[in-house]
């Protein structure tokens, strides 16, 4: 507690929290060395603290080398550019109000002169904008007052690996970067942005159609990251019960309602020290909306039927198919929540608006294929199998060619699949760049039946086997499951 390490020589700043008295204190502080000195870090770690109050840089300072962290201090925004001209720092934390200026143009001149310098904001209770728009500006979190000390040792852990990050060099980043296949612009522009997003902690939103591989993507931001240590906790929002959504993601104390027989950890305090993704998060519902939005904002959660709040510290990531602007104009979204989860937004491109990178995809896709069938050799496409798939439009995108392809693959009666094989929409004559569609249907109505018909095919060729419809599917059986309860076929 903040309170005792002063020994009584000054009273606790309401500005600071201690741990004692409060739920989020009950679990054991982390040892700040446990997680440095065996990770190779060779020099002891330095942080600016900027702050207008003497007694909270005091606190601070104090509370940093506890840490074995070094503070150095400063009290306006032109002292601290001072202090950056003159020392080399890890971190920085400075408050948003200052004499001269405020936090976000020091976040800005840091990321500007500084680009490697993670910065957080030290922000007032309730004041999200401000959180919001320090990140926006590039800041690399948030610590909202009153200040919690296992949220700040969090947070500071996270800062300083990122020095690790960065002393593995390019080589990790690639090999992570590996993951997403194809050499175009517009993949080679996803992997600089995945670098940029993995630097910091703020809350991300990816965009796209369906099968563009937005859960591949958060998990690259999550590998290259500071947190790739912890957890990497993916949610399917829309496959959740609409009763169960709150238990599931934030927990849920012994007899709260029928059924909760023990108590029950949530996914949030699941993913603590690591990254919550929540896939399709517009299909939350509202209530469900309420309370992320305060897990967002606090960094706390409340589990169903519990009187008090647990800290956690779980990056969100987020995720859907759906336009969430025209969700929040038809009142299905909140503003607010869009607003906060959406502080950067990330849109994965269509397969058609790469289709330069279809060659590659199919080859490491046959490959994969042929490790599942052991025993079986990668098969080959031929020069007019492949210019058909570049040529076809992939309404379903990269989700969509891993089935054409793993359907090829059973049909093929030799080493090479040809056009025939394939089974692609208007395959006996010329294929669209793009697909055509009515202007008066919705695009999501569009996929939809397309889905529907894919499914409905697989089962009347196996006879309602839902197993061989499924692995003709090239999905789980479980995953044909849920598609088969969201379009109503039974």
């Amino acid at each position: 507690m903040l309170g005792d390490e002063t020994h009584g020589k000054r009273r606790r700043h309401p500005d600071v929290a201690g741990t004692h008295g409060t739920h989020r204190g009950n679990a054991p502080e982390p040892n700040y060395l446990d997680h440095t000195e065996g990770a190779g870090l060779m020099t002891k770690a330095q942080a600016l603290v900027v702050d207008d109050e003497s007694d909270i840089l005091d606190l601070l300072k104090i509370t940093l080398g506890r840490m074995d962290v070094r503070a150095l201090t400063a009290m306006t925004l032109i002292d601290a550019k001072h202090q950056l001209e003159r020392n080399r720092f890890d971190l920085c934390l400075t408050d948003m109000s200052l004499p001269d200026g405020n936090g976000i143009d020091l976040i800005r001149h840091i990321a500007e002169h500084y680009p490697d310098l993670p910065v957080a904001m030290i922000t007032a209770h309730g004041s999200m904008e401000s959180a919001v728009a320090a990140m926006k500006a590039g800041a690399f979190d948030f610590v909202p007052k009153p200040v919690d000390l296992q949220l700040l040792r969090r947070l500071v852990g996270s800062a300083l690996r990122l020095r690790e990050t960065a002393a593995a060099g390019e080589d990790s980043r690639s090999a992570a970067g590996a993951n997403l296949i194809g050499d175009s612009r517009a993949m080679e522009q996803i992997r600089q942005m995945i670098g940029k997003l993995a630097r910091n902690q703020a809350p991300v939103f990816i965009t796209g159609e369906s099968g563009t591989g937005k859960e591949l993507a958060a998990r690259l931001i999550h590998g290259q990251g500071p947190r790739a240590a912890g957890p990497f906790v993916a949610v399917n929002c829309g496959a959740i019960p609409q009763d169960l959504v709150e238990s599931e993601l934030f927990g849920h104390k012994k007899g709260s309602f029928t059924g909760a027989v023990s108590d029950k950890e949530g996914l949030f305090q699941a993913a603590s020290g690591g990254t919550l993704f929540l896939d399709e998060v517009a299909d939350l519902p509202l209530p469900a909306q309420v309370k992320l939005l305060r897990a967002v904002q606090e960094k706390s959660v409340r589990p169903v039927g519990a009187q008090q709040e647990v800290a956690v510290d779980a990056r969100i990531i987020s995720a859907s198919h759906r336009d969430l602007n025209l969700e929040v104009d038809k009142g299905h979204f909140r503003q607010d929540l869009f607003y906060r989860i959406n502080v950067i937004e990330l849109r994965m491109p269509a397969l058609r608006e790469r289709p330069r990178d279809i060659p590659a995809l199919a080859e490491r896709m046959l490959q994969r294929i042929a490790r599942h069938h052991k025993g079986q050799a990668a098969l080959t496409l031929s020069d007019a199998a492949l210019e058909a798939l570049m040529d076809y439009g992939f309404p379903g995108n990269v989700r969509e060619l891993e089935n054409i392809l793993e359907r090829a693959t059973a049909l093929c009666d030799g080493s090479v699949i040809e056009v025939g094989d394939l089974y692609l929409p208007q395959a006996d004559g010329p294929i669209p760049a793009q697909v055509q569609i009515d202007d008066r249907v919705p695009l999501e109505d569009y996929l939809g039946e397309i889905e529907k018909k894919a499914i409905l095919d697989a089962l009347d060729e196996t006879r309602w086997n839902r197993t061989a419809a499924a692995k003709k599917l090239g999905m789980t059986l479980r995953s044909l499951r849920y598609r088969l309860a969201k379009l109503g076929i039974e």
